[in-house]
């Protein structure tokens, strides 16, 4: 470390002139040795954005903290103090809950140092941003995977394919086990390290540093973080689309068979509207987590493999500003989508206005058809 310390205290020596001379305000400016040692050399030779872009980003995070914090805040008070939404897929629900709620819970740390123009809570707020970062991105990964193993599950094997408490919860205490080694590896500088990125304002994993060790890990974290869940997402899912169609395709030819229009009672159609809406929410999350993480994923594969002059402060920004936004959207979308949860915030909370209809066929604990009641309850 003494010697990469010292290399970095060299770059501060070279800058010096250029500012004193140029009257340039370079982005390393006024940090001490302590930490330029954890900053990539890559950000070095840029100069300071201007106050506008911090302030900018400050009050558009406090935004996002505010609705992801109320947001998350509300599902996980409904679903874990209303016995009627303390069902085996609502655990999962839960802990998607959670892993957003930490994500923008490390927020304030973001928004100081905004507010300070720089890198103003040291390599001690980097760490505990970036340990919080990890958690929360990898788990909420994981989990829209399991999101959309258990709807499969749910959907395509309606008699026995409902999750039991124990299996959502061992599928809970794997998510956390799965996420802990890309947390605390970095952390205690195993393999790969949390640095500033971007305006210094925010931390990550290391993806700039031209090392091996650097590449091979930046291209683990992103199989793992990414690839494999979203190979999951795009299985399940799909699985339940050719189920619905080839479901939807048997009722056709039954009732073209007995000469009526459908075979589907009032009842079950509404029950049916109920499952639907829900199954369109937990698509919505997971489709959301693809759309939020796939800008962040390929820029990290740019910094480790490809151009890095394409990785601007300003341009590294976008992808943090992307991947916080799915942690403020994924409340709401339950907040709109989901019967039981609204119901629920309709009993608790009659001032927001809700009216949603209480009935037996949009409730996650009815006992309708085989069909219909277990895909009712995420």
């Amino acid at each position: 470390m003494e010697n990469e310390t010292q290399n970095y205290n060299v770059y501060g020596a070279y800058f010096a002139p250029l500012r004193s001379s140029d009257g340039v305000k370079m982005l390393v400016d006024a940090l001490d040795s302590a930490d330029l040692a954890v900053i990539p050399e890559h950000w070095l030779s840029y100069t300071s954005p201007p106050a506008s872009a911090h302030t900018a980003l400050a009050l558009l995070y406090s935004f996002f903290t505010a609705a992801a914090l109320i947001g998350n805040g509300l599902v996980i008070f409904i679903f874990a103090t209303s016995k009627c939404l303390r069902t085996s897929s609502n655990l999962l629900i839960l802990n998607l809950a959670i892993f957003d709620f930490i994500m923008m819970a490390k927020a304030p740390i973001f928004i100081y140092n905004s507010a300070m123009r720089g890198f103003a809570t040291g390599a001690l707020g980097c760490q505990i941003f970036s340990v919080m970062g990890s958690y929360s991105g990898i788990g909420a990964s994981m989990t829209n995977a399991c999101i959309a193993y258990d709807r499969h599950s749910t959907i395509t094997r309606p008699l026995d394919g409902r999750l039991s408490r124990g299996k959502a919860l061992l599928m809970i205490a794997c998510v956390w086990i799965y996420a802990t080694p890309w947390a605390l590896m970095p952390l205690f500088n195993v393999w790969g390290r949390f640095v500033p990125e971007g305006y210094l304002t925010s931390c990550t994993f290391d993806y700039l540093s031209n090392s091996f060790d650097t590449k091979l890990f930046v291209g683990c974290i992103f199989t793992c973080s990414y690839l494999f869940p979203m190979c999951f997402i795009i299985y399940f899912y799909s699985g339940i689309v050719k189920q619905v169609f080839a479901h939807e395709a048997a009722l056709r030819e039954q009732a073209k068979k007995m000469n009526v229009e459908s075979l589907r009672s009032n009842q079950n159609a509404s029950a049916e509207s109920a499952e639907i809406r829900i199954a369109k929410a937990a698509l919505t999350v997971c489709f959301l987590f693809v759309a939020s993480w796939t800008p962040y994923g390929v820029m990290s594969l740019i910094g480790a493999f490809g151009d890095q002059q394409l990785l601007t402060p300003g341009v590294t920004m976008i992808p943090a500003v992307a991947c916080k936004t799915v942690a403020c959207i994924d409340p709401w979308v339950y907040a709109i989508s989901h019967p039981k949860y609204r119901q629920e915030l309709q009993r608790r909370m009659p001032w927001l206005q809700i009216r949603e209809p209480n009935d037996n066929a949009s409730t996650g604990t009815s006992n309708t058809t085989n069909s219909t009641a277990p895909a009712a309850t995420a």
